[in-house]
């Protein structure tokens, strides 16, 4: 990989505990990394990724999405205020569990990603693994694509495959389907930020 003169100014949108958060943040840390993370965001001021993050050096920025209500677009407006101070480039979400209103979907058009934890366009949305095992599929996986207005259904940037062993449950998988997203964000994120410079 050819090293970079200026980093992508990244941010992360989580609302758990970040480890895939964690991974890219580690990442950017590589010599002539294609990314930095310049801020972490979270709608709960109580996401556990938000202390790891800040431990690791990263701004790590709570807008509590509960005093707007339902006025979604409000909270949006106050994340993107946040995004615009710390000059970003790219939005990656991770375990960010918020539908996205089309405003700033396509503020960020073609420049937010997402990571999904399936094989995508199979199971959009929630339980994918559980719907992976009752439809006695080979195999599951991860997905990185970039963020459109429709739920899980952007251009597929990358994936990778992971087996299904006999006696798994929603529960096993989830975790080793966790490992390949943990290798396969930061290679992506850092692939499609080489790609803008």
């Amino acid at each position: 990989m050819n090293a970079v003169s200026q980093p992508v100014r990244v941010a992360i949108l989580i609302s758990g505990g970040g480890s895939n958060m964690a991974a890219l943040i580690d990442r950017a840390t590589v010599p002539g990394a294609a990314f930095e993370v310049v801020l972490v965001l979270s709608n709960d001021p109580e996401a556990g990724g938000l202390a790891v993050a800040k431990a690791k050096g990263v701004t790590a920025v709570a807008v509590d999405h509960r005093p707007f209500g339902k006025d979604r677009a409000a909270h949006e407006a106050a994340l993107q205020t946040e995004l615009e101070a710390k000059d970003v480039q790219v939005v990656a979400l991770a375990g960010y569990m918020r539908v996205l209103t089309p405003w700033l979907v396509g503020r960020w058009e073609g420049r937010m990603l997402n990571i999904h934890p399936s094989l995508l366009p199979k199971y959009p949305g929630l339980d994918t693994h559980a719907r992976a095992l009752a439809a006695g599929d080979a195999e599951a996986g991860c997905t990185i694509h970039l963020v459109t207005e429709g739920v899980d259904e952007g251009p597929i940037l990358a994936q990778r495959a992971v087996p299904i062993v006999p006696g798994d449950t929603a529960a096993t998988l989830a975790q080793r389907v966790l490992q390949a997203e943990h290798a396969l964000y930061p290679q992506a994120l850092s692939d499609f930020c080489q790609s803008l410079v």
